[in-house]
């Protein structure tokens, strides 16, 4: 279904494409801007540049790549422990030793996918949390209505 419609949308974006729809854009040949974050708050958006062009990340941002991080690490060491244990029995070791590794490596994995899932959870409702803070209270507004 969703191949039909995919399908669908390309074909009009050809034929307008072909009618020369797209010919004369504002713009045209132009790098586009991708500097503003239109969902971002007004309020935010100087601080954010600032970071930006100093060559930092907002906090959420660099501990979601540090969760990544940390997971390819435990991703790598699932892998190698599983290389271990098929190389193990190729080698026609005893298959103790390979599932105890193997065994050993997938708890460790599950411990740290948990420990990454509740780091994922903490940034989650830290985020939740900046979003619901009440803005600062204008008196000067206030005061117009009177």
């Amino acid at each position: 279904m969703m191949d039909h419609k995919a399908r669908g949308i390309d074909e009009i974006i050809q034929q307008a494409m072909q009618e020369g729809a797209f010919e004369n854009l504002p713009g045209k040949g132009k790098p586009l801007n991708l500097e503003e974050n239109p969902y971002l708050d007004r309020e935010w958006q100087l601080a954010y540049h600032l970071l930006k062009q100093n060559g930092f990340a907002p906090d959420f941002i660099e501990q979601r790549q540090q969760m990544e991080l940390e997971l390819a690490t435990a991703r790598q060491s699932l892998a190698r422990a599983w290389g271990w244990r098929r190389q193990a029995l190729v080698e026609g070791k005893p298959a103790d030793w390979g599932e105890a590794e193997w065994s050993r490596a997938k708890n460790e994995f599950e411990k740290r996918i948990n420990e990454i899932n509740n780091q994922i959870r903490k940034l989650i409702l830290s985020i939740i949390a900046c979003r619901k803070f009440r803005k600062y209270v204008k008196a000067a507004k206030t005061l117009k209505v009177y």
